[in-house]
């Protein structure tokens, strides 16, 4: 993999491969740009430049002990932008990434984006407040925390678990998918993790939300177990100005790796649309 040093001298890693306009995937808690690999064979075929980073204290990158928020995750991200020197770019960001894109957005423009994609993504708040009864309550989110601190291999062996939809009836497990998950969780950081906890379920979006004025495609499963739809991909739907919505029916928070083919087809759909 190659790699940028930020401003603060850390170093984020990346895969940048082919030639044509430029997707860039941002990807979820606690995974890495591995978890793209579907979506990076396909639009590199396809004649598009593909590239996909490790946030900082995930995957190959540096695991840092500070600058584990949402803030320096934009930052970090419009470094790689701009080091790479990306025009007409669109940004793929699920889950915890889908704040990041849209928190770059909020931070730096959208001078050098062509397009939007937020996939099963955290914004506009995961958190359960009086103005957001949909969400979650804190104790969710804490619980996270305990299992990510005091026993990380077995909580995310478990999570991958719920994140495909496996726990469903009917639905086969894939113990290769599962065991991926859980390898991209363990390479990164414990700190970093644990700290992004409070980044994908505390911080409010919505203020970077209306500020995205490219085309945006909000894709979300409607029996997502881990960013339920009703809290998060509804009402990003309706903050974004003229975004389209498309809801997989039983769909998972993974649907990107579970049902790559109809993935990919979509996302090519709307980026020629």
């Amino acid at each position: 993999m190659s790699t940028i040093t930020t401003n603060d001298g850390t170093s984020i890693a990346y895969k940048d491969w082919g030639k044509g306009q430029p997707i860039l995937f941002s990807h979820g808690w606690p995974l890495a740009g591995d978890a793209w690999e579907a979506q990076m064979l396909y639009f590199g075929q396809k004649g598009f430049r593909v590239i996909a980073h490790d946030r900082r204290s995930h995957g190959a990158s540096d695991q840092t002990w500070e600058g584990n928020n949402m803030d320096q995750y934009a930052d970090d991200l419009s470094e790689l932008i701009e080091q790479l020197d990306l025009q007409e770019v669109i940004l793929v960001g699920h889950s915890t990434g889908g704040g990041e894109v849209a928190h770059y957005i909020g931070r730096h423009g959208t001078a050098r984006v062509a397009r939007v994609v937020l996939v099963g993504a955290v914004p506009p708040l995961m958190l359960k407040t009086p103005d957001n009864p949909e969400g979650a309550p804190l104790e969710v989110f804490d619980g996270i925390r305990k299992g990510t601190a005091l026993d990380r291999s077995q909580f995310f062996l478990d999570l991958a678990l719920p994140f495909y939809g496996f726990n469903r009836e009917g639905v086969k497990l894939n113990q290769g998918l599962q065991e991926s998950f859980w390898r991209m969780g363990m390479q990164g950081g414990i700190k970093g993790e644990y700290d992004c906890v409070h980044e994908f379920s505390e911080v409010d979006y919505t203020g970077d939300l209306l500020k995205i004025d490219k085309p945006t495609l909000i894709i979300h499963g409607d029996d997502d177990q881990i960013v339920p739809i009703a809290a998060a991909g509804l009402k990003s739907a309706k903050l974004v100005k003229g975004a389209q919505l498309k809801i997989y029916p039983g769909g998972c928070h993974g649907l990107a790796q579970l049902h790559a083919e109809q993935f990919n087809a979509d996302l090519l759909a709307f980026i020629k649309g």
